[in-house]
């Protein structure tokens, strides 16, 4: 029965992994989860499974790290948010990646891979590894500036700067704009590291706002501090560890 690990830091995308891998792979026994990369490390030199999808960016040590300190212990497939360097790197190498938020018939694919090369000892993965390291070093990438998002059977495009807030629900993250709202299956966190820092904050675990849409932001005689937007109802709160810089502002 072949073997594997999640190594990812989010509680429920790890959970939709392991869902998803149970009704395309029953036989695929997951015989350990990790949080970080320290852990992942860990785990995998404990079990020694054969395969390991890991998340590129963990707390700790990030994956790329983590593959280079397994080597060919394991097969790899790397979990990633869209990033344009890495998936240029990834197209050049003999490795399988996944993108967030994860699409059944892209999963299938790399399962039926995976079942293929489990006969065959794990790639040298280290030239893509040095690329992806370049790549980690080589500067920010450019800000998200268009979401895909559902609606119905049909897709559609929304401009990032027309977006009031994102709020995280469940495995999905809300989008608001003035004219209505949306849910893409997207993670605050991964969605959150695509966006422009000095456009969108984050306010709340749960909440980040487009600075461009704040009307005014209120405190209380508690100390409570919410966001009103220009154009939209709904206000948002301020957690106390955001708070700081609306003070500086």
């Amino acid at each position: 029965m072949p073997t594997a690990v999640l190594i990812e830091d989010e509680a429920l995308p790890r959970a939709d992994l392991r869902e998803q891998l149970g009704r395309l792979w029953p036989e695929l026994d997951i015989v350990g989860e990790a949080e970080d990369g320290l852990q992942g490390l860990a785990l995998v030199n404990a079990r020694r499974p054969d395969i390991a999808f890991v998340d590129i960016r963990l707390p700790g040590m990030s994956g790329i790290e983590l593959a280079q300190a397994i080597g060919r212990q394991v097969h790899l497939v790397f979990v990633t948010a869209l990033d344009e360097h890495a998936l240029k790197a990834f197209e050049q190498g003999a490795v399988d990646y996944l993108l967030k938020p994860l699409q059944p018939a892209r999963l299938a694919q790399t399962v039926q891979r995976l079942q293929q090369r489990l006969v065959l000892a794990p790639p040298d993965l280290s030239g893509l590894l040095r690329s992806l390291q370049a790549g980690a070093t080589a500067g920010p990438a450019q800000p998200l500036r268009w979401l895909q998002v559902g609606q119905g059977e049909q897709l559609r495009l929304i401009t990032v700067g027309d977006v009031l807030y994102f709020r995280a629900e469940t495995k999905y993250t809300q989008v608001v704009t003035a004219t209505g709202s949306w849910w893409v299956r997207l993670s605050l966190k991964d969605l959150g590291a695509q966006l422009d820092g000095d456009q969108f904050w984050q306010v709340h675990r749960n909440a980040i706002v487009n600075l461009a849409h704040i009307d005014w932001v209120e405190r209380n005689a508690l100390g409570h501090m919410s966001i009103h937007l220009k154009h939209h109802a709904q206000t948002l709160s301020v957690s106390q560890s955001f708070q700081a810089r609306f003070r500086q502002m």
